[in-house]
C-alpha cells in the first residue's frame, strides 16, 4: 500500500512547479483530481518546444512530467455553476492545491476561506513564485526568475567576465525541485492534521526553494561577507590531489573524481588504469609526496586515460573503490544500470519519466499515465452523485467540457 493511498488532493494549478507537487502525491498514492479551465486546459498542453526539442503529437513529456498518475477534470471555475462543482469536490478532499495568484483566488473564490467554508479541516497548499508576504507577494514568476535568477543561482555558477548567464540545465528545473518541497510540506501537514486535528496552511516558493537549494554558498556569504562566485571550467580541481577533478577521455567525454584521502584510493587507481607499476613510485607513495608531486600525477592520468572511451573506462572503473563518476548527459544517465536498477526511470503510460525521489520499502514507484485533457471529467462528476441530466446541463453551460 502506497503512504498517501486514500488521500484526496483537489489541484486547480498550471505550469509546472504546483502540478508537479501533485504529481509527487499521486507517485506516493493519493488520488489527484486536476482541474482544468473547461476550454483551454492547463497552458503547459500547449508547450511542445524547448531550444532544439520539438515534440510531435501525444503523449507529450513535458505534460506527463508533472501530471503523470492524476484525472483531469474540465471545469470553468469563473462561472458559478462550475464553483459550486469544485465547492463540492472540495467538501470530500483533504488537500487544495494551487498556485493562482493572490487576486485570482479572490476573485475566483478559491482562496483559503472559502475553501475553508466548505471544508474547515482541509490542508490549504499553495506554491507562489516570491512567498506568501512582503510587498511582492502578489506577483507572478516562473523558475528562471524566481529560483535561478533571483534566489542566486545563475550568478553564483556564472564565471566573471561571461556574456550574459548560464542558464537552467533544462525546462522546469527549479519548478520540480520545489514541487517535491510543496509535496514533502504537505505530507507533514497532513501527519499534523491526523495528530492534531489541526490543517495547516502550506506555502513553497520558488524564491525560498532556490535559497534552500544553494543555502550552504548563501549561508558561507553571509558569514563572510562575499556574494558566491562562479569560476571558469577547468579539468581539475585541486593543486594538491590529482584524484579530485576531470579527466578527457578518448572520446572526449569525462570522468570525475572526487577522492578527498588520494593515497587511499592512488594504488586501486592505478590497478584499474591497467598500470599496477605506478602504485610504487616514490612521487606518488604517501599522503605528503602525492601532494607536492600532484602535477606530475596529473599528467600521468590526463596520458593514460585520454587512450580509452568513458563506456571503457566506466567498465574498468567498476572495481574502484573511491568516489567517481562518468560524466553523462541526460540519455547516458537515463540508461545507468545503476539507475535502471533502483527504479529510477519508471514506465508511464507509453513514457518513461524520472521517478519522484522518494521510495518506500524498497520498492519501485510506480507512475500512472498523465491524463488527456478533462478525461475524467463525467468519471468524476458521476462520484459526486451527478445525474446525466445534471451532467449535460453543466456541459451546455459550459461550465465542464
Amino acid at each position: 500500500m502506497k503512504p498517501l493511498e486514500g488521500i484526496r488532493v483537489l489541484e486547480v494549478a498550471m505550469y509546472g512547479f504546483v502540478p508537479s507537487a501533485g504529481a509527487v502525491l499521486a507517485d506516493w498514492g493519493a488520488d489527484v483530481v486536476k482541474v482544468e479551465h473547461a476550454v483551454t486546459g492547463d497552458p503547459q498542453r500547449g508547450l511542445r518546444r524547448t531550444g532544439t526539442f520539438e515534440v510531435h503529437g501525444d503523449p507529450n513529456p513535458h505534460v506527463a512530467h508533472a501530471n503523470r498518475g492524476k484525472r483531469s477534470l474540465g471545469l470553468d471555475i469563473a462561472v458559478p455553476q462550475g464553483r459550486e462543482v469544485l465547492y463540492e469536490l472540495a467538501r470530500d478532499a483533504d488537500v487544495f492545491l494551487t498556485s493562482f495568484l493572490p487576486a485570482s483566488r479572490t476573485r475566483l473564490g478559491i482562496d483559503v476561506d472559502d475553501i475553508r467554508a466548505v471544508n474547515p479541516a482541509i490542508v490549504y497548499a499553495r506554491g507562489t513564485a516570491l512567498g506568501p508576504r512582503g510587498p511582492e507577494h502578489g506577483k507572478g514568476g516562473y523558475d528562471m526568475t524566481a529560483f535561478w535568477a533571483r534566489a542566486g543561482t545563475a550568478a553564483s555558477i556564472t564565471p566573471p567576465g561571461t556574456d550574459g548567464m548560464i542558464s537552467p540545465p533544462g525546462p522546469a528545473y527549479g519548478d520540480t525541485i520545489s514541487g517535491t518541497n510543496l509535496a514533502g510540506g504537505i505530507a507533514a501537514a497532513l501527519l499534523r492534521r491526523e495528530r492534531t486535528g489541526e490543517s495547516a496552511v502550506v506555502d513553497v516558493s520558488l524564491l525560498g526553494s532556490g535559497l534552500w537549494a544553494l543555502g550552504h554558498s548563501v549561508g558561507l556569504s553571509l558569514h563572510l561577507g562575499r556574494g558566491w562566485e562562479g569560476v571558469a571550467p577547468s579539468a581539475h580541481g585541486s593543486p594538491t590531489n590529482p584524484l579530485s577533478g576531470l579527466y578527457r577521455t578518448a572520446d572526449d567525454r569525462y570522468l570525475s573524481f572526487v577522492m578527498l584521502q588520494p593515497a587511499k584510493f592512488w594504488a586501486n587507481v592505478c590497478e584499474c588504469l591497467g598500470r599496477p607499476d605506478v602504485a610504487g613510485d616514490p612521487r606518488f607513495a604517501t599522503a605528503e609526496s602525492l601532494a607536492a608531486h600532484t602535477a606530475d600525477a596529473v599528467k600521468f592520468l590526463r596520458e593514460v586515460i585520454a587512450t580509452r572511451s568513458l563506456t571503457e573506462w566506466s567498465e574498468r572503473f567498476a572495481a574502484l573503490d573511491g568516489p567517481w563518476a562518468p560524466v553523462q548527459d541526460t540519455l547516458g544517465a537515463a540508461a545507468d544500470a545503476q539507475v535502471r536498477a533502483n527504479g529510477y526511470i519508471a514506465r508511464a503510460g507509453d513514457l518513461e519519466l524520472v521517478a519522484s525521489p522518494v521510495q518506500y520499502d524498497v520498492e519501485d514507484t510506480l507512475l500512472g499515465p498523465a491524463p488527456e485533457f478533462a478525461a475524467q471529467t463525467e468519471e468524476i462528476l458521476t462520484e459526486l452523485g451527478y445525474d446525466w441530466d445534471r451532467i449535460l446541463a453543466l456541459k451546455a453551460s459550459g461550465a465542464v467540457t
